[in-house]
């Protein structure tokens, strides 16, 4: 049984999207939304990914660098 979509910040079933709720998805109401909004602005969410002390210096320098992950380096560190 496929379970509905709950709301990440107040957990209440989110209704199938339509024309009047398509903008607030996946959140239940406009409330909801702000709140996750606010908690990113406010750095309670947060990408952490770890950096090679080398791809680091180099982003740095040009932030426009593209960093790639090799699946198959058993320690996931980040290649340029």
């Amino acid at each position: 049984m496929i379970r509905p979509q709950q709301c990440p910040v107040c957990k209440r079933p989110v209704q199938p999207a339509d024309e009047t709720t398509d903008a607030l998805f996946p959140f239940s109401s406009e409330r909801c939304r702000n709140v996750d909004l606010f908690r990113w602005w406010d750095g309670r969410y947060a990408v952490v990914e770890d950096l090679d002390p080398q791809v680091a210096e180099r982003m740095q320098y040009d932030p426009d660098i593209e960093v790639q992950t090799d699946d198959r380096d058993s320690a996931d560190r980040p290649s340029v």
